[in-house]
């Protein structure tokens, strides 16, 4: 079990799961109230922090600004969420997490009952605060030392990349009439007289004088032929570009103020 000077030490630090994965950073201690001893730390995880979830102290070891626990990242942020009566945890839940984590519940274990401390609160506890108080001392808790730490709730925002959509590029083939004008030529018969004169009469006198004939000319005329090629035209890729666009995150903070109540000269 923890010293509470190791309690006080691990607000704040980075917690890794027993794969060395990591969880988030401890935001309280969980102190017995009967025992007084550190019972559970909650660690601040989900998109910027935005979730508590509690795990035991016990099997938990603190490494510089580390803290490694015996349970599994899945384990962890499957923990029993917690809706605390101020900073009490109920019997009830403590039951419920013991259980999620594989641990007994010992009903004889102090009252059943813890409350959270800060790091400051636990730095100026001392094994016996309930009963040794000095001047100047937190009227709400336990002993500390005569100076208020104000802290605040600044926003870390980074950015993530996922998946948004797809794009995919297709090939498919439409049917459509093309009309074109093409010229074509043909031939056509066409019935010719000539007197007869002294310049044709030879020809004319040729033959014999009655007679029956045929003459005959062949007619030709053009004719469409079609016929198809394929020929390329253009190219057509798919890429990729990035444009970069801003977006505002609206998330509520939470800070300490700190007021003084009777005759005092305030000095910075």
């Amino acid at each position: 079990m923890w010293s509470e000077n190791e309690a006080s030490q691990a607000i704040g630090k980075t917690v890794y799961s027993g794969e060395g994965d990591k969880l988030g950073k401890v935001g309280q201690v969980f102190l017995d109230d009967q025992t007084g001893q550190p019972e559970f730390l909650t660690v601040n995880t989900g998109l910027f922090g935005s979730s508590e979830s509690f795990v035991p102290v016990e099997g938990a070891s603190i490494k510089g600004d580390d803290i490694s626990v015996p349970y599994g990242k899945e384990t962890v942020k499957g923990a029993p969420r917690v809706d605390l009566d101020g900073n009490h945890l109920a019997e009830s839940d403590e039951r419920r997490l013991f259980e999620h984590y594989g641990r007994g519940y010992d009903t004889n274990q102090g009252d059943g009952t813890v409350d959270a401390r800060t790091g400051d609160a636990l730095a100026g506890q001392g094994s016996e605060y309930a009963d040794q108080r000095s001047a100047g001392h937190d009227t709400s808790g336990p002993n500390t030392d005569d100076a208020m730490t104000r802290s605040e709730e600044h926003l870390e925002v980074g950015t993530t990349s996922e998946t948004a959509g797809r794009a995919r590029l297709r090939k498919y083939v439409t049917t459509e009439n093309e009309t074109v004008t093409v010229p074509v030529k043909k031939e056509k018969a066409v019935l010719e007289t000539e007197p007869v004169t002294a310049a044709n009469i030879d020809d004319a006198t040729e033959g014999p004088g009655i007679s029956e004939e045929e003459h005959e000319v062949v007619l030709n005329e053009e004719r469409v032929v079609v016929d198809k090629t394929v020929d390329p035209v253009e190219r057509v890729r798919l890429g990729t570009e990035t444009v970069t666009e801003e977006q505002t995150v609206n998330e509520e903070v939470r800070k300490e103020h700190i007021e003084v109540e009777g005759d005092v000269d305030q000095r910075r």
